[in-house]
């Protein structure tokens, strides 16, 4: 886990094992972890807003006149701001056969599903919202959503521990999830759907470590650049992060979450104009413009049987962060940091 203001680390730590089974190895500061749902919005969402900024892709254009396949079944009228808000009216997934498919069955699928709601009605958090906006990254774009991320974000954010499909030279510092067909699942992404298309989708799939996100938080506190590098415009980041009412009484960002069921109190410890996400592998990241904090956690959850739950640790922790670096602002230096192993 890391706790920061700017390019303060207030607090690094390490904590039990990387692996329980086969042979049990300790946890560390760099093990590489599988982000799920953080994929939505550290490689998917800011590529998107990428394509925006250049004119290539209009957030309240419908997503047919990007992919014309997508109109089927009362789909035409789906805009991108509603994909990337939850407000499509999509179900959460996709029923896939036991084995199989591959991508382009699994897209096929999706251009065909049948929404549950008409777009703007509801909030209904769904993987297919992000699942379409990545293979729209791929289509506008003309790289597949892992070669333009790797390109356009985690090259020029010095975000070397970051990607889909991580190499087998990296195995060592992956934390591994759970059984796949009787074998340990080690850096292969967890999701079912993002599994079938080969690692790679735009809600699961990516791969990275806690000083990799803190780096990218501090990209995203700093206006869209970092160290040199922009990859997003100040007018881009705040359009993205800016917070809206949408039904349900839930508030949201573009791709990100700022108060629903998902935001686990965050938004009361770190204020309502903060934001961030989760993820189903044990994963959070909350970043508040305000103090300009961060908190990242990275747990592997799933590891060995599937039955491990976070939600309380992370819960518990939003608070303590949140203190700590109010504390920091208020007497800076008086706190010094603190980096465990």
């Amino acid at each position: 886990m890391e706790i920061g203001v700017d390019e303060r680390v207030l607090y690094r730590a390490a904590f039990g094992a990387r692996v329980v089974e086969p042979a049990a190895a300790p946890m560390s500061a760099d093990t590489i972890f599988d982000l799920a749902s953080l994929t939505k919005v550290i490689a998917t969402t800011p590529a998107i807003m990428q394509l925006v900024q250049a004119g290539r892709l209009d957030l309240d254009r419908p997503v047919a006149d990007y992919w014309p396949a997508f109109a089927a079944e009362g789909k035409a009228a789906i805009t991108l701001r509603q994909l990337l808000t939850h407000t499509s009216g999509l179900p959460p997934d996709l029923a896939l056969a036991s084995e199989g498919p591959d991508a382009p069955t699994i897209l096929a699928s999706l251009a065909a599903v049948r929404p549950l709601s008409a777009p703007g009605e509801r909030f209904v958090y769904s993987d297919l919202n992000f699942l379409a906006l990545g293979a729209l990254v791929g289509r506008v774009s003309g790289q597949p959503l892992d070669a333009f991320a790797a390109s356009h974000i985690f090259q020029p954010l010095g975000m070397s521990d970051t990607g889909f499909d991580p190499p087998p030279a990296r195995q060592e510092r992956i934390a591994p999830s759970d059984l796949e067909d009787g074998a340990m699942r080690w850096g292969q992404a967890q999701d079912p759907t993002a599994y079938r298309m080969g690692g790679v989708a735009g809600h699961a799939g990516l791969f990275s470590t806690a000083g990799d996100l803190a780096r990218f938080a501090r990209m995203l506190l700093n206006g869209g650049a970092l160290d040199g590098a922009r990859v997003l415009r100040p007018q881009t980041v705040a359009e993205m992060i800016r917070p809206s009412p949408i039904p349900g009484g839930v508030r949201r960002a573009l791709g990100w979450d700022v108060s629903s069921p998902l935001s686990m109190g965050m938004d009361q410890a770190f204020g309502g104009d903060s934001f961030g996400h989760t993820g189903y592998t044990g994963v959070l990241i909350w970043i508040d413009p305000a103090t300009h904090g961060y908190l990242i956690v990275l747990t592997s959850r799933l590891h060995p049987d599937g039955a491990g739950d976070a939600k309380p640790l992370r819960q518990d922790l939003g608070p303590l962060a949140a203190a700590l670096i109010r504390a920091d602002l208020a007497d800076p230096g008086r706190h010094p940091s603190v980096d465990r192993q």
